[in-house]
């Protein structure tokens, strides 16, 4: 049993880096064609008939690049495409929620402080929400196609913000900002999916068939594109805020990860803004520290739900009663709780680090896959062995972790 929680953790690991991967590669692909798409040059047209040209330098080389507002002429030889970046991101994305949070639905999703929900419950609202997600945006998008695009943006920063509130009343803290990243994110891969690539592909089919493409296509492409620009940096914040209780265990995390969103549309707003020649909006930057130190704050109010008591159940009863558990008990809170604690005993330390509490019998069993990993197989806590963990204290924790799977 315990070699396949280490596989599981690499395997984790590997998705993980993965998912960064593809990530990166689609991240850096949109900011890269929206910059390019708004530093057009096109006073005067270029002689090719095209929209816009722009020169650029990169690598020792110059690039000429023209666009067609809708289409050439004719279909061109080679043509590549951005597609795989968006689904790859989302597909890795997708195992990872699975690994983390749908295996380890009792640990990381399932908050009984919150929502006493059975496990195939909580995975099944997860799976609805982030099927709603695409619905309720495309169904926005869709009634609000002729209007003023900041009235849509409006509709869906509302949208978000509920979903925000919805998620922290059904999962953990951490679970709900991580599932709200995964809720855009959703939406934004679905973007490339169900409008952007079957759009670019009536364009095409349209080109081989001699006629002459319709420009509705295009337009309703680059409207997604641009809504996938302004939702990216928020997406990566939720993604990076599971790592950080300041923002998930807060009882305003929902209020946060909703100013986050804004943060998001000032922060593309001044690169959009330079990208296009329209000036060095500054004004964004403060509004973005102002919002920023308005979220630290908010992430002082009030005390973390307590979620850390867990009911010892299914997994984590088998670790309370496996042989050498009081020894790891005794050892965990010898080296271990007074970082692990409601109010830390460690000179500059005032939380515990990523929420994690080991001052009780229970608290020490929900986390056992954890200080297995990290106390026993591994040597990554304490860190520097500051409490002087012993070899002996390890390989304790390794036969407890190793009994209880027998």
């Amino acid at each position: 049993m315990y070699d396949i929680v280490v596989l599981g953790a690499w395997l984790e690991f590997a998705v993980r880096w993965l998912h960064v991967i593809t990530g990166i590669a689609w991240i850096g692909s949109s900011f890269y064609f929206i910059a390019l798409d708004l530093g057009l040059t096109r006073d005067p047209k270029p002689a090719s008939g095209a929209d816009g040209e722009e020169w650029q330098v990169h690598g020792g080389g110059f690039y000429h690049i023209q666009k067609y507002l809708v289409a050439p002429a004719a279909m061109p030889e080679h043509l590549t495409w951005f597609k795989w970046e968006s689904y790859a991101t989302w597909l890795s994305g997708f195992a990872l929620l699975v690994l983390v949070y749908y295996l380890g639905a009792e640990f990381y999703l399932v908050d009984a402080n919150v929502m006493d929900l059975a496990t195939w419950q909580a995975i099944a609202i997860s799976l609805a929400s982030l099927a709603f997600g695409w619905v309720a945006y495309n169904t926005l998008c869709r009634v609000f196609v002729e209007a003023d695009q900041t009235l849509l943006m409006v509709a869906l920063f509302v949208v978000l913000v509920a979903m925000s509130w919805g998620y922290t009343q059904v999962f953990s803290g951490r679970a709900a900002l991580l599932h709200l990243g995964a809720f855009t994110a959703t939406i934004m891969s679905a973007n490339v999916f169900f409008i952007i690539m079957p759009n670019q592909r009536i364009v095409v089919a349209d080109l081989k068939a001699g006629r002459v493409p319709d420009a509705k296509y295009g337009k309703i492409a680059k409207q997604r594109s641009t809504h996938n620009n302004y939702l990216t940096l928020p997406v990566l914040f939720l993604m990076l805020s599971n790592h950080y209780p300041l923002a998930f265990a807060s009882p305003y995390n929902w209020v946060i990860a909703s100013l986050v969103f804004l943060m998001g549309v000032t922060i593309r707003h001044y690169f959009n803004s330079l990208h296009a020649r329209q000036g060095n909006p500054t004004w964004t930057w403060g509004v973005t520290v102002v919002l920023f130190i308005l979220i630290a704050w908010l992430s002082t109010l009030g005390q973390p739900r307590p979620g850390d008591d867990v009911a010892l159940s299914g997994t984590a009863l088998r670790y309370a009663q496996a042989e050498g558990f009081e020894d790891v008990t005794d050892i965990v809170l010898g080296r271990c709780s007074m970082c692990h604690a409601a109010e830390p005993n460690w000179a500059g330390l005032h939380w515990a680090p990523k929420n994690v509490h080991l001052e009780t019998p229970e608290q020490i069993a929900a986390q056992a896959r954890q200080i297995y990993l990290q106390a026993g197989v591994s040597h990554a806590m304490p860190p520097a062995n500051l409490s002087y963990m012993e070899e002996d204290e390890r390989a304790m924790i390794i036969a407890w972790f190793r009994n209880a799977g027998d």
